[in-house]
Parts: C-alpha cells; sequence; structure tokens
C-alpha cells in the first residue's frame, strides 16, 4: 500500500542536508585522528616507512586508502540512521523520513546503495527534473523521502492544569 505522505521537495532535502554534514564534518574529524593515530603507531613500530621529509600527515593525503575510509564513514553514518530509523538528525529536524513505498523501513543493504547513489548529495538534483520527487538514489533504492505531518500538541499537559 503506497504512503499518504506527500514526498519532499529540493530545497527541504537541501536543508536536512546541510544540517547533516554538520554531524558528518564531526565525525569525519574523529575518523581522522583515528586514522592518523594509526598510521602513527605503524609509522613508530617500523611497519610503514615515511620518505625523507615526508611527515604522517603528508603521507595521509595523498593516500587513497585515507579517501575510502573516509568515504565509508559518510556511507555508513546515512546507512546506520536510514535503516534504524529512516531519519538522520537533519532529516528529524525537517520532518523527513526516508521510506520503502509502502511505509516500511529500508533495509541494511538498501540504504548502504542509497547512501552510494546518493553522491554525496549530488543526486537530489534529480527532484527538480522530476514531477514525481524522487531523486536519483531514490529510485535506485526504490524507496521516497516523504514529509512527516506537524506533530500534535497534547492538551492535557502542565499548562491545561
Amino acid at each position: 500500500m503506497p504512503s499518504s505522505l506527500p514526498r519532499a521537495g529540493f530545497w527541504r532535502r537541501i536543508g536536512a542536508l546541510v544540517y547533516d554534514w554538520l554531524l558528518v564534518a564531526s565525525v569525519l574529524i574523529i575518523a581522522q585522528a583515528l586514522y592518523f593515530f594509526v598510521v602513527a603507531l605503524l609509522v613508530w613500530s617500523e611497519l610503514i616507512t615515511l620518505a625523507p621529509g615526508q611527515d604522517i600527515a603528508n603521507y595521509i593525503s595523498g593516500n587513497r586508502v585515507n579517501s575510502l575510509y573516509l568515504l565509508s564513514w559518510i556511507v555508513a553514518f546515512y546507512a546506520y540512521f536510514w535503516a534504524a530509523a529512516g531519519q538522520t538528525l537533519g532529516m528529524k529536524a525537517w520532518r523527513l523520513r526516508v521510506q520503502n513505498i509502502d511505509g516500511s523501513r529500508l533495509r541494511p543493504t538498501q540504504a548502504v546503495l542509497r547512501a552510494l547513489a546518493a553522491m554525496l548529495g549530488l543526486g537530489n538534483l534529480a527532484v527538480l527534473l522530476t514531477s514525481e520527487q524522487l531523486a536519483w538514489q531514490d529510485k535506485v533504492a526504490d524507496c521516497e523521502v516523504v514529509v512527516l505531518p506537524k506533530a500534535v500538541k497534547s492538551k492535557s499537559g502542565p499548562a491545561a492544569q
């Protein structure tokens, strides 16, 4: 049964993406510090030899393994939140949820596929080109991003007494 919630437009998706990238930047700083520490241990234990005049930061910056490592953290960040709750913190702030067309949560493999297909957010440009409000990653992973209704405030709280 298809969802009755409206699909998210381009600007709402971009708003959530901006929020999320602030979190992703923090995650990448921690991941990079961990990578630096591991490389420093490998240099100290002489399992890695640096070129004359090369320091650890220079070794890391030209290393493709480091780039793939950081990319894997980005994919893991999004895939975890999409599969676990259907929302990242940025999506929660913008009242968005990613889900299957029937309203169910994404499977972990589906969330990873969606994260890879998103091309670091560029896949959202497809929303501008179609009337169905689907980004490229939505089409590839066979899912949708919907706008959640505003929460209804309860009248039974302390203010009602």
